[in-house]
């Protein structure tokens, strides 16, 4: 059982933070990366590492990985956090979930993270593609673990069972910020809706893991990033992902506060002691940086927690 433990609270200003410190300035990482984004292009692919204008790219890619982003690189909403291009986006591409695997094979992956831009424009916002492109990775690379990064579908309870019923052994969907701010961090979404969503994957995924994520640096208080967490423990969230907020753009939204990294570490402790079995926080943690690292100690967590009978087997 999870208690809520208070965080000190602390004034905080509100205008942007403009010079990044010292600890924000990623070195790039050696070696020439255009060998994965020719390997991309050719197969017509995406990833939201480039569209998203990710910190981590340079290190990611360098590992030979990538987060993939399907149903086109244009989405229907426009969040004020997000560089991912807004528009009208163009017709789903059958033959894409098969290249996906094809590609997470070549790339001999094993632990792949798909999502997805935002496709309100059609009727069940793209959930049969998603689910067809995790049957896909499973005909392809049966050994490789799949995780899901999903859009909200509007709440629509039945396209969120769809990808559920492919069996991804992460899904994940994120709540990106508190409550109070998420009208303008998340354009046309709902925090409750969100939450409704994984309530909903937690009931359907069976024995996989239920994700979300947050940016901090908006504008939040502690106090907010705890109610946060407390609420994603209580829709039965296994894993978490904390970091910190960089603007992609000068059209995005400013950065409120730099987030010190003692305060990541006091973010870490508070979800740990709700009872996630992951929680993954730091400047430069993003939702599916060190997916596949972040998975082993999910399921690590569990497999101790199961041994010492603190947690039920039926609770997977």
């Amino acid at each position: 059982m999870w208690r809520c433990i208070k965080a000190p609270s602390h004034i905080m200003s509100k205008s942007p933070a403009h010079r990044l410190p010292s600890w924000l300035r990623k070195k790039q990482a050696a070696g020439d990366l255009r060998w994965i984004k020719c390997r991309l292009r050719a197969r017509g692919l995406h990833t939201v590492c480039e569209e998203a204008r990710c910190p981590n790219i340079g290190e990611c890619f360098a590992r030979g990985t990538a987060t993939f982003l399907i149903m086109g690189n244009i989405c229907t909403r426009s969040c004020g956090f997000c560089a991912v291009q807004s528009g009208v986006p163009v017709p789903l591409d059958p033959g894409e979930p098969r290249r996906v695997a094809d590609e997470i094979q070549a790339l001999g992956l094993s632990h792949a993270v798909i999502t997805s831009v935002t496709r309100d424009d059609l009727p069940d916002g793209g959930a049969r593609h998603f689910a067809a492109t995790v049957e896909a990775c499973r005909e392809v690379t049966p050994a490789t673990s799949i995780e899901v990064l999903t859009p909200d579908f509007e709440g629509r309870e039945p396209d969120v069972a769809t990808i559920c019923q492919a069996a991804p052994d992460v899904f994940n969907h994120n709540l990106e910020t508190i409550e109070r701010l998420t009208p303008t961090v998340r354009s046309k979404a709902s925090y409750r809706r969100s939450l409704a969503v994984l309530a909903v994957a937690r009931r359907l995924i069976g024995k996989g893991l239920l994700k979300s994520g947050l940016m901090v640096g908006l504008g939040e208080l502690d106090p907010e990033v705890e109610e946060t967490l407390c609420d994603l423990r209580h829709v039965g969230c296994d894993i978490v992902t904390i970091g910190q907020y960089l603007a992609p753009s000068r059209k995005a939204l400013p950065v409120v506060r730099f987030v010190l990294e003692e305060t990541f570490q006091r973010y870490e402790a508070i979800g740990r002691a709700m009872g996630f079995r992951a929680v993954f926080a730091g400047p430069f943690v993003r939702s599916s940086y060190c997916a596949d690292q972040v998975l082993q100690d999910g399921r690590a967590s569990f497999i101790e927690a199961v041994a010492s009978e603190d947690v039920p087997p039926e609770t997977t």
